[in-house]
């Protein structure tokens, strides 16, 4: 465990988020093996279907992965504040919750998987490809949201590392069985979403495994676990506002699905990679954002506000250095980073016009990542939710609805960082005015420190 609340702020903060970055690094390199696999293989039509489970699969996890937020901000709160038997409760009542949670969404995906695939109007031929993926993925919701559970848990108090590790594992485990089952026993779809349960599975259970045997303090005993309603109550009040924003971001990404539908499977297919190369650029601001979330929590619960302004100055320093690399990368390349999916010329000629529109403004949603990041570890999560549903519902969907109608697919793009821009505004705003630092669940005589 890591106390976050001593020591150089950036130097805390990077030492926290790399762990995290090179864990998400081997399993972004999964998704880019996974998608080369099924582009190559499979053909762009199986690419298309992998692609369109995206937002499915995010629609149906993100109000969990928000009430979970929640409870790490708690977690990361109590931890600072040495309040040890409050951290073991609310570590019980996320476990006993994401139970249920996975069980519930799993029936509820598989019965209305194809519905949903209909109602966003993926092209017919991709459709059965897209239901038989989901309904094997769906099975291994529990295990995810297991090791997903476990990883938020271990952040909260400090430890970034230790997950990481069983990610790795994980991860090549994932590309092995990719190559097993589809180049090998010829399983086709299936056996994309069949390796990836194995290897969730795997992961979870040998983490769970590792914690009991070397960290007593988590004790994972299901049996003896205890649900506390007041400590429930708590994370909804600040994981709701997450979990509903979380929700309306997937069913954002689905109206845009359906727009990109239109355009046909090449357009699918550029997009399902564009997402890819994407989630390289998200991903060190989701963990930067991590990190500062995690800093933000423990050093309100330790009473030291002081040293927050300065985290996010640092943070926004090295999250924003590594956005201009990965977009100057990006753009040189965009062309043969394309044809390592697919040897379509239109589908590379649309996801490069992707790539040309929107990287150069991923320093814009790295900034909108950190300020997020911050105001969720101060417990203050209304405000970023109602920022991030406007941005994406008031901003991005009509923008790119109205400019796909007039210039194209590139129309497309261009909502995505004119509403990035709006985000990163109104989060900018709030942050100036203050009113997070009265949100925390630890509270202090002053919280003007």
């Amino acid at each position: 465990m890591k106390d976050l609340t001593t020591g150089k702020e950036g130097k805390r903060i990077l030492n926290f988020a790399l762990p995290m970055l090179f864990g998400n690094i081997f399993q972004q390199l999964y998704n880019v093996v996974d998608s080369i696999i099924v582009g190559k293989v499979l053909g762009d039509e199986a690419l298309a279907a992998v692609g369109a489970n995206f937002p499915f699969i995010f629609a149906l996890i993100s109000f969990v992965v928000g009430i979970a937020i929640g409870a790490t901000v708690i977690i990361s709160q109590y931890f600072g504040a040495k309040q040890m038997e409050n951290v073991k409760r609310t570590i019980d009542t996320l476990y006993i919750f994401m139970f249920f949670a996975s069980i519930f969404l799993t029936i509820v995906g598989i019965l209305f998987s194809e519905y949903i695939f209909n109602a966003i109007d993926l092209p017919p031929e991709v459709i059965p490809l897209a239901v038989e993926y989901f309904n094997v993925y769906a099975v291994g919701f529990i295990f995810f949201f297991g090791f997903q559970g476990t990883s938020a848990i271990l952040r909260g108090l400090g430890d970034s590392k230790t997950p990481v590790y069983f990610l790795i594992i994980s991860t090549v485990v994932n590309i092995v069985l990719d190559i097993v089952f589809v180049v090998i026993f010829k399983w086709g779809i299936i056996g994309v979403s069949a390796a990836t349960v194995i290897a969730q599975a795997g992961a979870f259970f040998t983490i769970i495994w590792y914690l009991n045997r070397y960290h007593s303090f988590m004790d994972f005993s299901p049996l003896k676990m205890k649900f506390d309603t007041a400590i429930f109550k708590k994370s909804l009040r600040i994981g709701l506002p997450s979990g509903i924003q979380q929700t309306f971001v997937a069913l954002g990404f689905l109206a845009l699905y359906r727009i990109v539908n239109v355009f046909g499977v090449p357009t699918i297919a550029a997009y399902s990679i564009a997402m890819r190369i994407d989630s390289f650029a998200v991903m060190p601001a989701m963990n930067f954002s991590a990190a500062i979330s995690t800093f933000v929590g423990q050093n309100i619960g330790a009473n030291k506000f002081d040293r927050i302004g300065k985290g996010l100055k640092s943070t926004l320093l090295m999250i924003n250095s590594i956005s201009i690399t990965i977009t100057i990368f990006a753009v040189i390349f965009a062309g043969p980073i394309f044809s390592l999916f697919t040897d379509n010329l239109e589908v590379i000629e649309i996801g490069k016009q992707y790539i040309y529109i929107v990287t150069p403004f991923y320093v814009i949603l790295s900034t909108m990542f950190t300020l997020n990041g911050v105001l969720r570890g101060a417990g203050a999560t209304i405000i970023p939710m109602i920022i991030t549903i406007l941005a994406l519902w008031a901003i991005r969907v009509p923008t790119s609805w109205l400019l796909s109608n007039e210039i194209g697919s590139n129309g497309i793009w261009w909502g995505i960082p004119i509403a990035w821009a709006f985000g990163v505004i109104c989060a900018y705003i709030y942050y100036l005015t203050g009113k997070w630092k009265k949100m925390a669940v630890v509270k202090h005589d002053s919280s003007d420190g």
